[in-house]
């Protein structure tokens, strides 16, 4: 796997030839009495020093990582992902899908723990220059959606306009969605079910004519490159709604810059277009929210801001994300999207999200 990095056809046949050639390179070195060279390359898509002229890309790696059984260290790292490949190689051959936990249950006793499988995936992605659907390997999907939006997975159909707050599943199969119709001005994604459940109360959908998804948290790869796609196809804005705290703060640079987990897919899962909605640290005083409210930050909290702060993608792309992210640090407090709420019920879906949108209220 040596030369430019470049992503390379993703169809079956392509990826089983090159899991072959792989697979003989090494069987080649330990006949000849050689020892195995396995070549990762590493992907990042931030620095941590802002300070400095920063040459970060989303395509091109950061260098690369050699492993060899030299090292014994290397040992067990090489054996799962060749215990992972093959369980690979099998679903490909025999157009099977499997999740994550599903490799994991295969040899317990050998990964030891889920994120070894994990990061063995994202290893063979790199080497076999694909992402991780390409290889059969599907997440469960946690994801929702509702909204004037209509479309298919395979043979089912999606007709979420006929009633726009009623709640959705975000197909886990991403690749097989076609068909997608829609009349909607703009997506809102939210952070939390709750939220999203708060405006499916309110009918929001029905008031206003939008595409509400929630990733329930961190967002998984089918919530992510499910809105990937309606981005791509309908071309609307795209706004997020998270809690004015570290994680949630966190969540939303997840949606538009991507994890460092799956750093070599950035490209195809991040969102450039999103658009911060709140909540701004800011609006506590705006909205005049009331003191129970307002949480103090938690020795981790700060820690895991001044972390953030660190992000080279911070000061080069969204500058004003990270004033509002400082000002959190300086007032030393947070709260949830819910506090917005703590007056009257209906505000969020009433008066401040339409409020934002129309007035251009967003970062």
């Amino acid at each position: 796997m040596e030369g430019k990095y470049r992503r390379r056809s993703s169809e079956p046949s392509d990826l089983l030839k090159r899991i072959r050639e792989f697979t003989r390179a090494l069987v080649e070195d330990l006949s000849n009495g050689r020892s195995p060279v396995i070549s990762i390359h590493r992907f990042s898509n931030y620095c941590t020093n802002p300070n400095a002229i920063c040459c970060c890309s989303y395509d091109l790696p950061k260098g690369r990582e050699i492993l060899t059984f030299q090292r014994e260290s290397h040992v067990h790292r090489i054996d799962v992902l060749l215990r992972v490949l093959l369980i690979v190689q099998k679903l490909l051959q025999e157009n099977k899908h499997g999740s994550k936990r599903d490799i994991y249950y295969m040899h317990p006793a050998v990964f030891s723990e889920q994120s070894v499988v994990d990061r063995a995936i994202n290893e063979i992605c790199i080497l076999l220059q694909c992402s991780r659907h390409n290889l059969n390997v599907v997440s469960v999907g946690k994801g929702l959606v509702m909204g004037w939006l209509r479309f298919s997975e395979s043979e089912k159909k999606f007709d979420c306009i006929n009633r726009p707050s009623i709640a959705h599943p975000i197909p886990v199969h991403v690749e097989e969605v076609k068909d997608i119709v829609s009349v909607a001005q703009y997506i809102l994604v939210v952070e939390k079910e709750t939220v999203f459940e708060r405006l499916a109360n309110d009918q929001f959908c029905n008031k206003n004519r939008c595409i509400v998804i929630t990733g329930r948290g961190y967002p998984d790869i089918p919530t992510r490159r499910f809105l990937r796609l309606l981005i791509d196809t309908l071309r609307l804005p795209t706004y997020c709604l998270v809690d004015c705290d570290p994680y949630g703060f966190d969540i939303l640079a997840t949606y538009r810059f991507g994890s460092m987990q799956m750093a070599y897919d950035a490209k195809l899962l991040r969102i450039p277009e999103m658009n911060w909605l709140g909540a701004f640290p800011s609006d506590s005083e705006k909205y005049n929210l009331p003191n129970q409210c307002l949480l103090p930050l938690t020795a981790e909290d700060k820690r895991k801001s001044e972390a953030i702060l660190l992000r080279c993608y911070l000061q080069r792309e969204v500058p004003k994300w990270r004033l509002e992210l400082e000002l959190m640090l300086q007032r030393g407090v947070k709260f949830e999207i819910e506090a917005l709420s703590a007056r009257v019920l209906s505000f969020l879906s009433a008066e401040y999200i339409p409020s934002k949108i129309q007035g251009g209220i967003y970062l």
